[in-house]
């Protein structure tokens, strides 16, 4: 601003000169020295508008989300958002999007294989569905890994309701068991084969796999995970929840066990939280983090890290900074407890070879000594030790139905409950934010306890699930399903509470009349499928 007058002073000070000597001065001139120091003025007075417009901005929203919300002030409900109520998920199509391509007129078969672990292949296969829309091809039920890490030879029948999927997605993409006999014989070579880069856009498909489908008639696509592209057309982000909220549905044996772990936890207690403490050797070892145990640690960690070629090396303590490593079982205790989780709350554990085992868990028992995991709790668990989907479709369930889940890392399972318990209207979702945390814990023994809790609770504010935490193009869709979340009509923008509710960045409104095609689109499935659709 002081640049600014002093540019004033000098406009008006030559002005002064001009008119003192206007008799050597022509009016043309002292007309021109006018215009731009107008033209100066104007530019000086637009850039410091756009400036309070900026600031005003800024302004309003703290407003909106903080003042008139108090939620700066007021305590975290660590059991349940107050905004939930508002929110939920919807997935219809639009008018515009027309009905699948019948199986005769389609471009060809889709082979898809897909690879990982359970929700790793859930996410190839959610967007095998809609890489076969944009192609207009027939899908072929697709494969599962059997050579992953996992080492699972399951196959999608053996933990997905085949019949149920291929139904569900009738109206959008024709799937199908197998390539027919007929095409299989009619073919001089066998399927052709090609790996599609990661996050490749739609265009992509239109011109490089397009031409080959249709010329090889039956084409198969390989390692298929996270070959699409994040950010996709509204219809097609609405497939993607269709997909994976409706139509993979898991097979009755899994789902009857599931629920009965759940029920057993809710037997115990009125509600509880899911933990995905996700701390097995290998996710440590692929972290590059060190946790304390010493030369032994990092021996065996640095052994099993060798599996991964192409692993850069990593600082432990920079990763720590970033946020990059999980939490400990013992300082996810702590920051439950700081966050107001008292002892006698039930957790269930949805984890695999802890770390470290019984002395690695044993903190987080003396903090929270109602633990429970599958394990402990599904007597029929036996036929299903096999199969490590299969079990962790157990543990999908029993944290989807929680309270409260927590994650301890951002890794494929925590994404899609983070991602499905968004679309099912914000059950509360607790990331441990590590990058604060991390100091936050390493200096715990410096303050007294309620300050440490107090610290914890201010660091983790939009680490709670929260509706405005989510933001389009922020993280993975499968995470943050924006398109999908739409918000329940209201007629005035403060609630029956008085406080304002807060709002998605991308706000979707659909009206009672939506909500009641959805319920009249179920029963005319069921009715057209029958019993067995409805399983």
């Amino acid at each position: 601003m002081e640049k600014g007058v002093w540019k004033s002073r000098w406009f008006w000070a030559n002005l002064a000169l001009l008119h003192s000597n206007g008799k050597h001065v022509s009016w043309s001139m002292v007309c021109g020295v006018m215009l731009f120091g107008l033209g100066l003025i104007s530019l000086l007075t637009g850039h410091v508008a756009s400036h309070l417009e900026w600031y005003s901005h800024r302004l309003h929203h703290r407003t909106l989300y903080s003042t008139l919300d108090g939620r700066d002030e007021e305590p975290i409900d660590i059991w349940k958002s107050q905004y939930s109520k508002y929110y939920y998920g919807c997935k219809e199509r639009g008018r515009q999007f027309g009905p699948a391509v019948r199986e005769r007129k389609s471009n060809g078969y889709l082979l898809i294989a897909t690879s990982g672990g359970l929700n790793q292949q859930r996410i190839g296969i959610t967007d095998a569905v809609v890489a076969a829309r944009i192609l207009n091809a027939t899908l072929v039920v697709p494969e599962l890994d059997h050579h992953s890490f996992w080492k699972d030879d399951s196959d999608f029948a053996n933990i997905f309701y085949v019949n149920w999927f291929i139904t569900y997605l009738a109206k959008d993409v024709t799937i199908v068991k197998r390539v027919p006999d007929k095409i299989m014989r009619s073919m001089d070579k066998p399927p052709y084969t090609m790996r599609v880069p990661r996050k490749s856009e739609p265009e992509y498909y239109l011109d490089q796999v397009l031409p080959i489908l249709l010329r090889r008639r039956v084409l198969q696509l390989t390692k298929f995970d996270y070959r699409l592209a994040n950010n996709l057309d509204d219809e097609l982000q609405r497939l993607r929840c269709r997909v994976n909220y409706h139509a993979l549905r898991f097979t009755k044996p899994i789902r009857e066990l599931g629920q009965r772990v759940v029920m057993k936890m809710r037997k115990m207690a009125s509600r509880y939280v899911a933990v995905h403490l996700r701390f097995e050797p290998d996710m440590l070892a692929f972290s590059g983090c060190y946790f304390g145990g010493g030369d032994k640690e990092r021996r065996e960690l640095s052994e099993i890290r060798k599996r991964w070629t192409t692993l850069p090396d990593l600082s432990p303590d920079g990763e720590r900074k970033r946020g990059k490593c999980p939490l400990t079982p013992h300082e996810v205790g702590l920051m439950l407890r700081a966050l107001g989780f008292t002892n006698d709350t039930y957790l269930y554990v949805a984890s695999g070879e802890i770390y470290g085992g019984d002395e690695t868990m044993q903190p987080l028992r003396d903090l929270f000594p109602n633990i429970y995991t599958k394990e402990m709790l599904a007597e029929q668990l036996k036929p299903f030790l096999p199969f490590s989907s299969r079990l962790a479709a157990i543990d999908y369930i029993v944290c989807d139905e929680s309270n409260v889940f927590v994650t301890n890392n951002n890794g494929n399972m925590a994404k899609i409950l983070a991602g499905r318990r968004r679309y099912m209207g914000h059950k509360r979702t607790i990331r441990p934010n590590a990058k604060k945390l991390s100091a936050l814990l390493i200096s715990r023994h410096e303050m007294d306890w309620e300050t440490f809790s107090s610290k914890v609770k201010a660091c983790q504010r939009g680490f709670m699930g929260e509706p405005d935490e989510m933001r389009p193009g922020r993280g993975e869709f499968h995470e943050y399903p924006s398109t999908c979340v739409c918000e329940k009509p209201f007629m005035d923008d403060l609630n029956l509470d008085g406080v304002h509710q807060p709002k998605l960045a991308a706000n979707n409104v659909t009206t009672k009349a939506d909500n009641a095609m959805d319920g009249a689109e179920s029963v005319v499935l069921r009715k057209r499928h029958g019993r067995r659709a409805s399983k």
